[in-house]
């Protein structure tokens, strides 16, 4: 029974990526895994994904490059104000501008660079270096 699957798709891609995988496929596919896949692609982190339907919800099928160290969730997930953003990057990244926080604002899923341009705070969903 699988009660977080953000977690299960970030634990299944790096699984992956320890075992020396190039791709890996993340079951069951859902709009917010594919938004933070889609943040962690903007920035790197994966090469490419795609959402193959099974007929049981979909999967995701991730194409990793190498460039990924480490991602996880966050539990629990934070409310973040606009100026306690720096004190989640040094709790949850190992340097500074090493790595990227993955954010629910109103605008959108985004990582922590453009909710401090933007100005705005949101929930802490995960971190990806």
């Amino acid at each position: 029974m699988q009660h977080d699957p953000l977690n299960d798709a970030l634990i299944s891609i790096k699984n992956a990526k320890l075992s020396g995988k190039m791709e890996c496929t993340v079951s069951p596919a859902s709009k917010l895994t594919g938004r933070v896949l889609n943040v962690m692609q903007k920035y790197g982190y994966i090469q490419e994904f795609e959402l193959v339907e099974n007929g049981r919800g979909g999967e995701f099928v991730v194409k990793l490059n190498g460039m990924l160290n480490s991602c996880g969730v966050v539990k629990p997930r934070f409310s973040v104000k606009k100026d306690e953003i720096e004190k989640f990057e040094r709790r949850y990244l190992p340097g500074k501008n090493f790595g990227i926080l993955v954010i629910s604002t109103t605008k959108g899923v985004i990582s922590n660079s453009e909710a401090k341009d933007m100005g705005i705070g949101g929930k802490l969903l995960a971190y990806v270096y």
